[in-house]
């Protein structure tokens, strides 16, 4: 999965129009291999990308869980972390 595209279910507040748009692009972004597209493909770049806002959002609103809400900063943390082992770990092997 694209690194950007996050995990926007089951956070409270819930994730945000804005959210759940960004995740769109990004997973449009990433199938047409393009992050721009050229004006002859604007207009299938955007619907593209409200298409696949619009099921995100119809797939949170259904999804039904017992575990309880995340906690965003805790996630971030969490990310944050993974960077840093990430980063030791390619620093070890350059330096080996």
């Amino acid at each position: 999965m694209c690194r950007n595209i996050r995990v926007l279910y089951n956070f409270e507040p819930p994730a945000s129009e804005d959210e759940v748009r960004a995740a769109a692009l990004q997973y449009v972004r990433k199938v047409s291999g393009s992050t721009r597209p050229s004006r002859a493909n604007e207009a299938a770049f955007e619907q593209a990308v409200d298409a696949v806002a619009e099921a995100t959002a119809v797939l949170l609103g259904e999804l039904t869980t017992f575990a309880p809400p995340r906690n965003r900063e805790a996630e971030a943390e969490k990310a944050r972390e993974r960077w840093r082992r990430r980063q030791a770990k390619m620093a070890a092997s350059a330096s080996g």
